[in-house]
């Protein structure tokens, strides 16, 4: 994904993952990546499509939505103090997500891919305890260069 911007939070706590979502839309909004439609859209999507996945150690959730409520790229990696509980993308039950990894994308093309290869990284124990251990200024460097291909433009973090 070209021109994308990852934004970064660590030490935060939240209730459910409600809070998590409702914390994504507004900074997304905030952040001017997104269109005012897209807390909503979050919510509605996740709702829908459950985003928490069981990984082989940890668990994560990847929530996104259609590609039309974004302004720009970018994905938003949070660190929280505690795992929120995630409904599961395949299965019924929730899983602690130790990690959220949220998506915005602006072509629905790049999600699929992002998605992919996002996952196909995630699978590797080594990769994720990494995400969960390193320093909150490392995080972003650490995700480009484990989840985009060499060849795509350089991201600069926001950290918020």
């Amino acid at each position: 994904m070209l021109n994308c911007e990852i934004f970064v939070k660590t030490n935060i706590a939240f209730t459910d993952y409600l809070e998590a979502l409702a914390h994504i839309g507004e900074s997304m909004v905030k952040a001017g990546v997104v269109e005012s439609t897209y807390p909503q859209a979050l919510l509605n999507r996740e709702a829908e499509f459950p985003t928490g996945i069981q990984l082989e150690e940890h668990a994560v959730a990847i929530p996104h939505c259609e590609a039309s409520h974004a302004r720009s790229p970018a994905i938003y990696l949070i660190r929280p103090d505690a795992p929120v509980e995630f409904f599961q993308a395949d299965d019924e039950g929730t899983v602690p997500a130790s990690l959220i990894v949220a998506l915005i994308v602006t072509h629905p093309s790049e999600q699929l891919s992002l998605l992919r290869q996002l996952f196909s990284q995630l699978q590797k124990p080594e990769f994720l305890e990494k995400l969960l251990t390193a320093p909150e200024n490392q995080l972003a460097s650490l995700f480009e260069q484990q989840v985009f291909l060499p060849a795509e433009e350089k991201i600069s973090p926001v950290y918020i």
